[in-house]
């Protein structure tokens, strides 16, 4: 799936990761505002904290998450469960 059909389901409430991508467990969803969030717009943030890998330095969290030029250009885009 390319980056476009990803942005979609995003929108839908999936949550899409790339296959290229080092390591299990990583994915990005979007976040929408509620009435007790402090921000204001959706935004798309990138999930590390079910990362498999066998770094223990590797970070395993929740940050807000931009997309490279290779990730827009990608066609391995797919949803996660």
């Amino acid at each position: 799936m390319n980056f476009g059909k990803a942005i979609e389901k995003l929108k839908s409430s999936k949550k899409v990761a790339r296959k290229g991508w080092n390591g299990k467990g990583i994915f990005i969803e979007l976040q929408v505002p509620d009435e007790y969030s402090k921000m204001t717009h959706p935004y798309i943030y990138i999930d590390t904290t079910e990362l498999v890998t066998d770094n223990p330095d590797a970070p395993k969290d929740r940050v807000p998450w931009l997309a490279s030029q290779t990730d827009m250009l990608a066609e391995d885009w797919e949803v996660v469960e």
